[in-house]
């Protein structure tokens, strides 16, 4: 029962929160995430350069050194979610995590404004004959990028839900347009950032050094954190709850626990399962069912309390946390096939060197040169315009002539990106065999850092292909995961990306290792030498060709595998969602609501 004060409290608190949140809160929320993003993503853009001309490391030791690094940025933000969820909070995650960012960018800075913490300059143009970095110098180096990666860990996975904790206000009946403001303001400010990362903080680094191009990115991270923490007064922070990876460790552990119950014939109902009050999944389904022992009730007066909650949620859940689970294991083939995109999506650093030994003038014999790292504005462009074009055009014809109101399916979206993704590494590798054939032509095979007469341009299409290609399946994948979770779960599908951004990266690293090292047996160059003319990138491109070939056979098998998208327990989960108090709310307001059993 509620003790004869806590009305009073509860009122306190609602004018307490009632003065928190809302509109004064968004400039700080939208500056840090935007400071972030045009920091961090500069620094990536061109780090392949850094790497190799002031660490003198190999190019295929340098494109392994950012796999690492990308990977870990991408596997830290599932880490954050967790603590978030069960510990600490947004809040406090993302001023943890701003911080670290901070951290990390200053001892990056650090490394190019003294001299002490890189190899002395080398005058010739092969990396190996220079002297390589001394194991403290690395360990500086590699350092930032670790606390680079914890940062992105904190800010990443928590900065637009914490945003829009301090508008959601059901009470508020223009609740719904206030909150799609503040997502309209958010995803302009993250479009806006990374195009001026690619563009304004690379060119400040081609332009004036290494020790300016680095320090810009820390001082504004600087700002951000300044920024970010002046209007912790006025946030709306709310408590860590329960997370899904809690819940989905507690089934396994159920399960696991009594795998030596016997479950009931297919189609029967003769057992009893665990469900709260009002729920409407009241018996799990028939797929996976060896996870159907985590919501079986085996002995009433054991395995449940007088009030009528689980004595123990490691040994005993709900059906619903068991279909949570399911459903998550049901799309991991499918969330498989996405993990080869992921390798092709982040080829950032060889394009970078190829532009870099090209002519990068945006017109021939124009004064406007594009920076080598500012390539990838092409895959932004082309990304953003998909996404337009395909809303406003592509889906009312379909509509109109198909009867499609929303234009191609799930399925085909990731699937077309896919193919995208093929075509984009077929191009990317007859480019650079023109490329390698013209330096040679040239006399320049023994000079990897001259110029060759060809114009930059020509690797816009590959460019433009892979933001085609993002446009296509990235977004897809999002939506399959929307498509197939409850809302409950949401968190899930954007957690799933970025473990499949982690995971292409790490293998990406992988073929490059296992690549430099096969290829250069007997004396040969190897296919990703730091000499481009004396490299075969056009055969790494070709493998990336066939493996991506590959990949889209799985794909489709996949699919067939996984038969139809309808999810009647999805439509079940999210209207339980909607139309039931939470477990934690229900302990705290409701003791002794009795749960119900079902034969």
């Amino acid at each position: 029962m509620e003790k004869p004060g806590d009305d009073e409290e509860k009122v306190q608190q609602q004018v307490t929160s009632n003065k928190k949140g809302g509109l004064k809160t968004m400039p700080f929320v939208i500056s840090n995430e935007t400071f972030e993003k045009v920091a961090g993503i500069g620094l990536q853009a061109n780090m392949i350069l850094y790497l190799t001309t002031q660490y003198h490391m190999s190019n295929a030791t340098g494109a392994n050194v950012l796999f690492i690094w990308s990977a870990a940025s991408n596997f830290m933000p599932i880490l954050g979610a967790f603590l978030s969820d069960s510990f600490l909070g947004r809040f406090r995650v993302i001023a943890l995590g701003t911080v670290f960012s901070l951290l990390g960018m200053t001892l990056l800075w650090f490394t190019a404004l003294f001299p002490e913490a890189t190899p002395p300059d080398c005058n010739t143009q092969i990396s190996e004959n220079c002297a390589s970095p001394k194991p403290a110098q690395l360990a500086l180096l590699f350092s930032s990028f670790a606390l680079m990666s914890i940062g992105a860990g904190g800010i990443r996975p928590c900065s637009l839900a914490f945003g829009a904790d301090q508008f959601n206000n059901p009470s508020n009946p223009k609740n719904g347009r206030v909150l799609q403001s503040f997502f309209n303001w958010y995803y302009a400010s993250v479009g806006v950032s990374i195009m001026i990362s690619i563009t304004v903080i690379v060119y400040i680094q081609d332009t004036a050094g290494w020790v300016v191009g680095l320090g810009v990115p820390a001082g504004l991270m600087l700002f951000s954190t300044i920024i970010f923490l002046l209007g912790s007064p006025l946030y709306i922070k709310m408590k860590a709850n329960k997370s899904l990876f809690t819940s989905f460790a507690q089934v396994i552990s159920a399960a696991w626990k009594n795998k030596h119950s016997v479950l009931p014939p297919t189609g029967s109902d003769g057992a009893t399962w665990y469900y709260h009050k009002g729920s409407k999944l009241t018996a799990p389904s028939d797929q996976l069912r060896f996870l159907n022992r985590a919501c079986m009730v085996r002995n009433p007066e054991k395995d449940v309390d007088s009030d009528g909650w689980a004595r123990d949620p490691w040994n005993l859940c709900t059906v619903k946390q068991v279909e949570e689970l399911k459903a998550l294991i049901k799309v991991l083939p499918m969330w498989s096939t996405g993990i080869m995109i992921a390798v092709t999506i982040s080829q950032h650093s060889f394009p970078v060197l190829q532009a870099n030994v090209m002519d990068r003038h945006l017109v021939p014999g124009g004064s406007l040169k594009v920076p080598a790292g500012s390539f990838g504005i092409f895959a932004m462009i082309t990304l953003t315009a998909w996404v337009a074009i395909y809303d406003t055009i592509i889906v009312p014809i379909m509509a109109k002539y198909t009867k499609r109101s929303k234009g191609l399916t799930l399925k085909e979206r990731m699937g077309l990106g896919l193919v995208v993704s093929c075509v984009a590494t077929a191009a990317a590798a007859i480019v650079e065999s023109q490329r390698r054939a013209a330096a040679i032509r040239q006399g320049l095979a023994d000079h990897p850092y001259t110029m060759v007469h060809m114009s930059a341009m020509r690797l816009v299409p590959q460019y433009s292909l892979l933001g085609l290609a993002e446009g296509l399946n990235a977004i897809g994948q999002i939506e399959f995961y929307y498509s197939q979770f409850p809302k409950s779960m949401a968190s899930i599908g954007v957690a799933l990306f970025s473990l499949s951004m982690a995971i292409g990266n790490l293998i990406g690293s992988i073929i490059v290792g296992i690549l430099n090292i096969v290829t250069k047996r007997n004396g040969k160059a190897s296919w990703v030498s730091s000499n481009l003319n004396r490299g075969h990138y056009d055969y790494y491109y070709w493998l990336l060709t066939i493996l991506g070939v590959i990949n889209v056979l799985y794909f489709l098998f996949g699919c067939w595998a996984f038969g139809s998208t309808d999810n009647k327990n999805k439509v079940e989960m999210d209207e339980e969602d909607e139309g039931m108090i939470k477990e934690e709310e229900l302990k705290e307001y409701a003791k002794g609501s009795p749960i119900v059993f079902a034969r």
